[in-house]
């Protein structure tokens, strides 16, 4: 009898883990909070703008993918809980904003976790503004729903990513004034020359980035290493940002300010994990990372995870890894071809960290009234003096005290800064890993659907 295999997460990682689970001859369902797949990297436009897209390569290979007789596309899902005693996976089904939604549960035989990861912006003097976006949001808007963030857009932050977002912006009509890297020239030439015989598996990736570099001339739009926001202003909205110059380990260059005059600013220091179902799963972390093996096993017995949320590589890496935990988790053996692919793609994820790290003199930035936690209003003098009182030991007690981290979001914006601003941080096993009502909860959940 074939392997029933459930797989969390639609972008990257989980399409390419479902392909090769069905070509092991698995039974697989998909889950995914979404209506469309493909997550961020392959998002669609709304139905309306479909009909241009939908002789795409990409998008007929997903569509024929999940019409396969053996898998299940669950849209719409969000999957609240995992119970490894019973090996029960807790979905519900529906908008999560929306009521009504179903209650179900599935028993697989494996569970791939292929949930990915989210911006990470690290906190400037009024980057609370309305105007100031993270990179994923305005890729977001602009890939999905055709909208530009602002008529005047200023894209800055660390990591290649702010070269797509820049191209997504100038494709819905934005002025993009700059793109703005953090991290210096010699900083991201070191990371990306360092063995660059290694380079030649990656052609595809260096014929990206000309791609990008030559829309950006075209449009006249000037990019420049060395350089960060350091300040948003404007009263009610943003109205200009600060910028400056920054050293490689990102403190400031005394005397290099200089101001922009924009309607937006797309903001992303790269992207942290979203491993918060592998942690109601009890798997373990690795700075963060879910660690696996050489199968993407996690440490839970049954557990397999790829893409973002064991290590940030982008789309290829997380498609590679995705390839080799559907094949193990249907009970196949991976080929030495996807292993030595899923090992060449981590190889240039960890170029990829190496030419854009984060510096640690970032909160040089700062001021004591500069907000880190938006949703609770927390200021970095408010962290600081509690991370310093000897009433708050660790981490738990200081977002108690300071309610960091506490708010709506759950510390997905400013937990990695919170972390790093106060000496690390510690995540606690949560069995509920997604939000769901009271009734929710307290209704009969259905059985596994035929």
């Amino acid at each position: 009898m074939s392997r029933q295999v459930v797989i969390v997460g639609a972008g990257p990682a989980g399409l390419a883990a479902a392909e090769h689970a069905l070509r092991a001859g698995a039974r697989v369902t998909v889950l995914d909070q979404a209506d469309t797949p493909g997550g961020q990297y392959h998002r669609m436009p709304p139905e309306a703008y479909q009909a241009r897209n939908s002789g795409r390569a990409g998008f007929e290979r997903r569509r024929r993918l999940l019409a396969h007789p053996r898998c299940r596309w669950w849209p719409g899902s969000t999957v609240w809980a995992f119970d490894h005693a019973e090996n029960r996976v807790h979905v519900l089904r529906g908008q999560s904003d929306g009521g009504g939604r179903r209650r179900l549960t599935l028993v697989p035989d494996a569970l791939i976790l292929a949930t990915g990861a989210h911006d990470r912006t690290l906190p400037f003097p009024g980057w609370e503004l309305p105007g100031v976006y993270t990179a994923g949001a305005a890729q977001a808007l602009a890939k999905g729903e055709r909208v530009a963030i602002g008529k005047r857009v200023l894209v800055a932050g660390a990591g290649p990513f702010l070269l797509p977002v820049a191209d997504s912006l100038l494709g819905v009509g934005a002025e993009v004034v700059a793109v703005l890297e953090a991290n210096p020239f010699a900083t991201v030439r070191k990371g990306w020359s360092a063995r660059p015989w290694r380079l030649a598996a990656h052609t595809g990736k260096a014929g990206e980035l000309a791609r990008y570099a030559v829309t950006l001339a075209r449009h006249r739009v000037p990019y420049r290493p060395g350089r960060a926001v350091i300040e948003a202003r404007g009263a009610g909205k943003v109205r200009e940002v600060v910028t400056a110059g920054v050293r490689a380990d990102w403190s400031l260059v005394p005397g290099t300010e200089r101001v922009y005059e924009v309607d937006a600013v797309c903001v992303g220091h790269g992207f942290v994990p979203r491993p918060e179902l592998a942690v109601a799963a009890g798997c373990v972390l690795d700075g963060g990372f879910v660690r696996v093996d050489g199968e993407q096993r996690t440490t839970v017995d049954g557990v397999f995870a790829a893409g973002e949320i064991t290590g940030i590589g982008g789309a290829g890496t997380a498609a590679a890894e995705g390839a080799v935990a559907g094949c193990a988790a249907a009970g196949g053996t991976p080929s030495r071809a996807l292993l030595r692919t899923r090992d060449r793609a981590l190889a240039f994820a960890e170029r990829l960290a190496a030419a854009h790290p984060i510096g640690p003199a970032w909160p040089g930035w700062l001021r004591a009234d500069t907000i880190v936690c938006r949703c609770e209003e927390t200021t970095y003098g408010e962290l600081t003096r509690a991370a310093r009182d000897p009433a708050c030991p660790g981490p738990h007690a200081l977002k108690l005290g300071t309610r960091a981290g506490l708010g709506p979001c759950q510390g997905r914006m400013c937990g990695p800064a919170v972390a790093e601003l106060c000496g690390g941080a510690e995540r606690h096993h949560r069995p509920i890993a997604q939000p769901i009502r009271l009734g929710e909860l307290a209704s009969r959940p259905e059985g596994e659907p035929e």
